[in-house]
């Protein structure tokens, strides 16, 4: 399941870089999508539990987590995958956990060691790394990075912030309300690249979409939190380290993309700070 999960998110990056080079707009793509998903994960809600409510101080907290980390986030990352390449976008996404990290300690969720700030500080070089050897230097996919570090920045945020959801409410629930309240603004900015864009597009195109909807926002839903409750969350994260070196590779071998010195570097310089901020397994009473 964690496998099947890293690789549908790792395949998303490809699917989306294609979809815009082949006739989608950014945000017709990204809101279309998400207001997809809306309908989809709703319907799974009430099917399941027959509500969508929430308590009014538990509503408000949705609210923001969903402007953050789908409205915002949504906006990033079709921006940052338009603007640079998909394997670009999504070595930087592995500095994902790191960030994550970064922002609960800052909101006081979470203590950090020393060991972890020197990991962090690693991961940030590596995404300076993987930002300088894109395109033709920084200053040629320069917004495209800045976007795609604001949707890590955004995910993240959104991450920690459902935390206090997800121990009253199903993450079905969460999930639905959040993907709802973020759509609407979202449908809203949206608009003018909606009324102008065009239909026509390849099947493939269509493929990809309903993929990117029914896959990463769907699916994976039921099998990460699945696979987490039975092997544990330390086990899940691990396995989610492969998801910027696989979703590099699918970028490299469908979009014919290419990969810097630079990139590499960066990539190794990422997945090592990884594996130095994991955490370090509990001794067993004897």
């Amino acid at each position: 399941m964690l496998l099947v999960t890293v690789s549908i998110w790792a395949f998303n990056f490809t699917v989306t870089r294609y979809a815009l080079t082949h006739g989608f707009a950014p945000l017709a793509y990204g809101s279309l999508r998400f207001a997809a998903a809306a309908v989809v994960v709703s319907s799974i809600t009430l099917g399941l539990e027959g509500s969508l409510r929430f308590e009014p101080k538990h509503a408000f907290l949705l609210g923001v987590a969903a402007i953050v980390g789908i409205y915002l986030n949504s906006i990033s990352f079709v921006y940052a995958v338009d603007l640079t390449s998909a394997s670009t976008v999504a070595l930087i996404f592995g500095s994902l956990p790191i960030v994550t990290a970064v922002i609960a300690y800052l909101l006081g969720v979470e203590r950090l060691s020393r060991r972890f700030w020197g990991a962090a500080a690693v991961s940030f070089a590596g995404v300076v790394l993987v930002a300088a050897g894109s395109g033709s230097g920084v200053s040629g996919s320069m917004g495209g990075n800045l976007f795609a570090f604001m949707a890590t920045v955004t995910w993240g945020a959104y991450t920690v912030a459902i935390v206090p959801l997800l121990r009253r409410y199903s993450v079905w629930r969460v999930s639905a309300g959040a993907l709802v309240i973020g759509s609407i603004p979202l449908l809203v900015t949206a608009a003018p690249q909606i009324a102008d864009q065009s239909w026509d597009l390849d099947a493939l195109v269509w493929a990809g979409f309903a993929f990117a909807v029914l896959g990463p926002l769907v699916l994976t839903n039921f099998l990460w939190f699945t696979a987490i409750e039975r092997v544990g969350p330390s086990r899940a994260t691990l396995v989610t380290n492969l998801q910027p070196f696989l979703a590099a590779l699918f970028a490299v071998a469908l979009l014919s993309e290419e990969l810097t010195w630079l990139q590499v570097v960066g990539g190794i310089a990422i997945g090592a700070a990884l594996f130095a901020a994991r955490p370090r397994p509990t001794p067993e009473p004897t």
